[in-house]
């Protein structure tokens, strides 16, 4: 593929992030573009070079699965007060404890959850549900069948997460807390 085509697919592929406000999959670039996957790859790379300098203010991120164009983390500090999301949609520090035992212990029920706080978990778990950051993933295979929670994508795109896998790893005495319920 010739560097000129590599360059317009990857302005195209710009464009498509740019139009979308979720991540994008390669294979729904591939289908949106009207490109190969081969070709939406390239364009991938080629865009994640020419933002990765110091003239762009932005960056090719993967969350999710699929990728999209933010703010480079340097300009997060003046861009938040503006674009940030505003005190009423922070979450409490109950619900960040809460948020992380779901996303560290996942799936876990809410008697788990409640062992590892060591208080009553239903209006974190509901308010979580409600903003989208926690889902039912089932049920627990024991007496009472109690359902059980887990991180949704929403999740991964407020962190930035291309997975859970890339949660920041805990130390082992916290680690040992996490999997207390176990």
């Amino acid at each position: 593929m010739e560097q000129n085509d590599v360059m317009r697919n990857a302005a195209l592929v710009e464009s498509i992030l740019y139009l979308e406000s979720d991540p994008v999959s390669d294979s729904n670039l591939a289908r949106i573009a009207g490109l190969q996957k081969e070709a939406v790859a390239a364009a991938l790379e080629a865009l994640e070079t020419r933002l990765a300098g110091p003239e762009s203010g932005l960056q090719l991120v993967r969350i999710g699965g699929g990728c999209m164009v933010s703010p480079k983390k340097e300009y997060w500090e003046d861009l938040k007060d503006r674009y940030g999301k505003k005190n009423e949609g922070r979450l409490s520090r109950a619900a960040m404890e809460t948020l992380s035992i779901i996303a560290y212990s996942q799936p876990v029920t809410r008697a788990e959850i409640e062992a590892i706080r060591g208080v009553q978990a239903d209006t974190m778990i509901r308010l979580l549900l409600e903003r989208g950051l926690v889902r039912e993933m089932g049920k627990k295979d024991v007496p009472g069948k109690p359902v059980q929670y887990g991180t949704t994508r929403e999740f991964l795109m407020l962190f930035h997460l291309e997975s859970i896998a890339d949660l920041p790893k805990l130390e082992e005495t916290e680690a040992e807390r996490f999997a207390f319920a176990r």
